[in-house]
């Protein structure tokens, strides 16, 4: 599993060539989005695997970092290929990328 930094992650997202996956609870999401990203919540994950293409590069990403690595784990056990996942999560996206995203 590839770690990516915020820069990396948006340079990625601006070419299109990744798919975002947000594994944070519906709660979080009401505070801060990324938009665009496909919402499954860590815990549904194993069981909502059909609802992503296995080869399309994927990344995940939480609010610090450790949901989305463990997501990213669940889609590589899974035959998913092309995962990564954003270092530090939303809160550094919200630091380095878009400060008009909230932190919590």
């Amino acid at each position: 599993m590839r770690n990516l930094s915020p820069e990396e992650l948006k340079s990625l997202l601006d070419q299109g060539r990744i798919r975002l996956l947000d594994v944070r609870q519906a709660e979080e999401l009401e505070i801060a989005r990324i938009d665009g990203a496909v919402h499954i919540p860590l815990n549904e994950l194993p069981a909502r695997l059909a609802e992503l293409d296995p080869a399309q590069p994927i990344a995940a990403l939480c609010h610090h970092g450790v949901r989305s690595e463990m997501a990213g784990r669940i889609l590589e056990r899974n035959g998913f290929t092309h995962v990564a996942h954003l270092s530090g999560g939303i809160d550094a996206w919200s630091q380095a990328i878009d400060p008009a995203i909230p932190r919590y």
